[in-house]
Parts: C-alpha cells; structure tokens; sequence
C-alpha cells in the first residue's frame, strides 16, 4: 500500500508539466521536473511535497502576484479541460501558493481565493488571511456564505472553523465565535449536505470552548425542519460524548430504570494486534418507549502511567417498555499514527444515556 505522500509521484508531475506546457509561456519542462525531484524529494512528507511543488511552481510563474494568479486561473481551466478530477488533493498546492505568495495583496488573494475553490478547497489559505485582515476577511467569508456556487458556501464556513483540523489556528475564531455564528445563520438550510455537514462541524468546534453557545443554538434550530435536527445532532456530538446535561435532556436521554443487566469482558487479557471483546445487555425497565444511547469509554493507559478516556457510540435507538437487547462489540488494538499503545491495566466503562458505570480492568501486553 502506498503512502498518501506518493500522490506527489513522476508521473504526476509529468501530466502537470503538459498543462504547464499549455499555460505558461515558454515554460521548461526538463527545468521543472529538475527542480522537483531535488535530492532531498523522495524523503519529504506530504505536507513538505507540496509546500515544494508551490515553491517549484513559483519559478516559472510572474513575479507580479496578480499576473501569477492570472496564470494559475489559465492552468484550473486547462486541468479542467483534461479532465482533471476536482477536489482532489494533489492540487492543494494552488491554494497554497495564494497563501505563500499573496498574503500582502489582499484584493487579487480574495478573487483568487474564491475561484481556485471551486475547483480545490481554500479551506487551509484563508487562515492566514484571517490572522491579518481580521474583520474585513470575516466580512469577505460572510459574503461567501451567500455565494452562488455551493463551494464557495462551504469555504465560508470550513474556512472560519475554530478548531479546523491541520489548518493554521486563528486565535480570534476561538475567543468570540460571533462572526462565525452569522455565517452559519445564511447556511443552515442549504441545499447541499456537503456545506450542512461544515455548518455542523463548525459549531462542534465551538462546542468545545462555548458549549452554552451551541446549546442556544441547538434549542433554537432543533424541531424547525429535517437539515437543521441533523446539523444539530451532529454538532452536538462532543457534548453527547462528554454526558452534558442540558444536551442529554434536549434528546430526552434519561437514565433512569435504564439497566445494564449484564456486562462481561471477555477477553481481560490481550496483545497489541488482538480486539478486546465485550457484551452487554440493557434492560428498559420504564413502562414508556425510551431512546436509549449506548457508549463505551476505554481508558488508555499513557507513557507516564496515567489514563486517557476516549469514548466510542455503540448505538442510539428506542427500546419498548420491558425491552431487553445484548450486543457484543469488538475494539481492535492495532497502532495507528495517532495513538501509541503501552503495555499495563486499562480500563473498560458502558455509558448509557451519559452515564456512566463502574469501569473495568483489562491488560494490555506487548
């Protein structure tokens, strides 16, 4: 299996440098394809591939920003020509290069921005803007939001997320979630999921500094239609995860006479490589229906011998009064690049409804 780094391959470059062949004047492609693949290429990461690609690129383009960005316009409309697919990653360089090259001329970066992402997001190359343009970059991102191409709407919110994962922090975004909210306001109900599904994921992230913001806003736009309860229930997700109360009472999550009547570990013991296995069975003792919404929480154990809960859903249904379910569920211990594993006790925890029951010990081997 290939890297994600290796989208940046020879081959690649050489269906690139024939559009550069079609779009900028007396460009050298023995030159460009020289200076790509440097002796130090094949050990760059992703990220350090395509800041050089925009570096690379920026040989052959104007100096003058604003005819560079003219050109960088002629090259999208000639990849679309050949058909190139959109929204597809090996072009973030294109964006990167507003980013790098065009932070001091704010007017041409804007246009730019606003066409390059509708062929591949500018999600990431609007932060900086944001860093040094503050208000007039927010009022830019609000006017964006009204935008006839839906992937400009989109920009307007990704772009302005708070916490927006592996994209450059914007301190203001965190502190006053505000501006953010109007934006959200004009998108709540827009046509395409692909720009509902940012509005939720924008408001998790404010979820996570002002949870009393997003509450307002969930008891606001909760019952109005359909997009709006999913926005919500997906915005609030943190906030499920982390059991609040005035969140599990706004989807009626009561635990009470919401039995665990059985809950065994079955493997207490196990290897990295192996899958923990459990079962559980609830039991609804309410002689109403109940929407009941089952967890777990695994309790990592850190370098420093202290634990990290993380938590997972198992599910979230109705149960009919006397209903009785047993689910079984296994969680793989395969290290992935986010998580390391160290051997030791962890612990095991079923939430129901937010909340939970007494943890249990199971041993991790290396």
């Amino acid at each position: 299996m290939s890297a994600l780094k290796d989208i940046y391959s020879p081959s690649f470059y050489d269906r690139f440098s024939e559009v550069l062949i079609k779009t900028i004047p007396d460009f050298d492609k023995q030159r460009f394809i020289h200076l790509i693949f440097d002796a130090e290429f094949f050990q760059k990461e992703l990220k350090d591939r395509m800041r050089h690609t925009t570096r690379v690129l920026h040989h052959f383009l104007p100096a003058d920003f604003g005819k560079a960005v003219a050109l960088i316009k002629d090259i999208i409309e000639q990849l679309r020509r050949d058909n190139a697919p959109e929204d597809s990653l090996p072009y973030i360089f294109l964006p990167d290069y507003i980013e790098t090259y065009g932070l001091e001329d704010y007017e041409n970066s804007v246009k730019t921005i606003e066409f390059v992402t509708q062929f591949v997001s500018c999600e990431f190359a609007v932060r900086p803007f944001l860093i040094r343009y503050g208000d007039k970059m927010m009022d830019q991102m609000l006017q964006w939001s009204l935008h006839k191409s839906h992937k400009v709407r989109r920009l307007a919110s990704e772009g302005s997320r708070p916490r927006l994962p592996w994209a450059m922090a914007v301190p203001s975004l965190r502190k006053n979630p505000a501006a953010g909210l109007v934006i959200l306001e004009n998108l709540k109900n827009d046509p395409f999921e692909y720009v509902r599904r940012s509005v939720a994921n924008h408001l998790n992230d404010i979820s996570k500094d002002h949870p009393e913001v997003v509450l307002n806003v969930a008891k606001i736009w909760k019952g109005r239609t359909k997009e709006t309860d999913a926005i919500v229930k997906h915005a609030c997700r943190t906030l499920l995860k982390q059991g609040h109360r005035e969140v599990l009472t706004l989807y009626s999550l009561v635990s009470k006479h919401i039995c665990l009547a059985q809950f065994t570990l079955l493997t207490p013991q196990l290897s990295v490589g192996e899958s923990l296995e459990f079962s559980l069975t609830i039991h609804n003792e309410n002689e109403a229906v109940c929407t009941v919404r089952l967890e777990y929480a695994i309790y990592y154990r850190k370098q420093n011998g202290q634990l990290s809960k993380k938590v997972f859903k198992l599910s979230e249904r109705e149960y009919k009064p006397n209903e009785q379910a047993t689910i079984r569920r296994k969680q793989r211990f395969v290290p992935i690049t986010t998580r390391k594993f160290y051997a030791g006790s962890h612990q095991l925890a079923i939430i129901i409804n937010g909340e939970e029951k007494a943890p249990v010990d199971f041993e991790l081997m290396l």
